[in-house]
C-alpha cells in the first residue's frame, strides 16, 4: 500500500473512532448518595459534568442554563449554589444540598447548547437523577414537564444489579415511538474494560408506546439517554444546524 493509501486508511480510521465516540456524550448529575436513610449524613454532594462516562473522556461544561430540584411538585432553582470544579480534567460544577424532609427529590440540569463538530450539530441533554429520603418514595414516577425526559416505570433507586429497568421516552410531553436510547456505565474508577468498542455504549429502542427496557450487568451508576432531533435549528458560523435533544436519566444499581 502506497503513502496515499495508508494516509486515506488512517483518516478513515480516525473518522470512525471520532464518530463512534461522538455518540457517547452524556450529561451527568451524580449525587454522593441517592438513598438517604435516618443514620446517613443529611447533606449530599452533587456533581454536574459532561463526558463519555465509560471511556473517561471529559468535556467542558459551561455553567448550565438551569439547575433545579423538584420536590412534591415544587421547583427550586439551585443555579446560584453551583461552584466550579474539575471532572476528568475538564470544567464541571458541584454543590451541596441539605436533605431536610422525607420524600423524593428530582435534580435536573439543562445545559447550554454544546457544539459537537464530529456530529455537525448542537447537543442539549436534559439530565435528571432522583434522590429519595427517610423511607418515603411517593411520587418517584412523576413527570416533570421537561422539553424531553425519561419518565421511569421502575423506581429509579433501590435497584439491584440485574434488575430490569423501564422508562417511557417523552418529547414535548408526548411519547416517542421507537425512540433510540443509549445506555452507558459510569466507569468512575476506570477499572471496567469493554470487550470491544461496540460494548462501550449499548443502544436499544423503545417500543411503539415509547417504553424501553434494560437489565444492567454491573452495579454502579448507569446513564440512559433518549435522543431526538429538535424541530428548531441553531446557527453555527452563519449555517443552520440541528439540535440533538437528549433526555438523560441516571440510575444507581446496588450489589445484592
Amino acid at each position: 500500500m502506497g503513502f496515499l493509501g495508508k494516509l486515506s486508511l488512517l483518516v478513515c480510521m480516525f473518522l470512525i473512532v471520532t464518530i463512534t465516540n461522538a455518540f457517547a456524550h452524556f450529561g451527568m448529575v451524580i449525587p454522593s448518595d441517592n438513598m438517604v436513610m435516618q443514620n446517613d449524613a443529611k447533606k449530599i454532594d452533587i456533581v454536574l459534568s459532561f463526558s463519555h462516562p465509560f471511556e473517561g473522556h471529559g468535556m467542558e461544561l459551561v455553567k448550565p442554563a438551569s439547575f433545579f430540584v423538584v420536590k412534591d411538585g415544587e421547583k427550586k432553582s439551585l443555579l446560584n449554589k453551583l461552584k466550579e470544579t474539575k471532572v476528568r480534567g475538564k470544567k464541571a460544577w458541584k454543590t451541596e444540598f441539605a436533605i431536610k424532609r422525607l420524600g423524593v427529590y428530582s435534580f435536573c440540569m439543562i445545559p447550554r447548547p454544546y457544539w459537537e463538530p464530529a456530529e455537525d450539530c448542537y447537543i442539549v441533554h436534559y439530565t435528571r437523577t432522583v434522590v429519595v429520603a427517610f423511607g418515603d418514595d411517593e411520587g418517584w414516577d412523576a413527570e416533570l414537564g421537561l422539553k424531553t425526559e425519561i419518565v421511569p416505570l421502575s423506581k429509579p433507586f433501590g435497584l439491584y444489579k440485574g434488575n430490569l429497568f423501564q422508562g417511557i421516552v417523552k418529547l414535548d410531553k408526548k411519547v416517542v415511538p421507537y425512540a433510540e436510547v443509549e445506555v452507558e456505565y459510569y466507569n468512575e474508577d476506570g477499572k471496567a474494560k469493554a470487550p470491544t468498542d461496540y460494548m462501550v455504549t449499548q443502544t436499544i429502542k423503545a417500543d411503539k408506546n415509547g417504553v424501553f427496557s434494560y437489565a444492567v450487568p454491573k452495579s454502579g451508576w448507569w446513564g440512559f439517554a433518549a435522543l431526538n432531533t429538535s424541530d428548531k435549528k441553531m446557527k453555527y458560523k452563519e449555517e443552520e444546524k440541528d439540535i440533538e435533544m437528549g433526555a438523560v436519566l441516571w440510575v444507581k444499581f446496588e450489589d445484592f
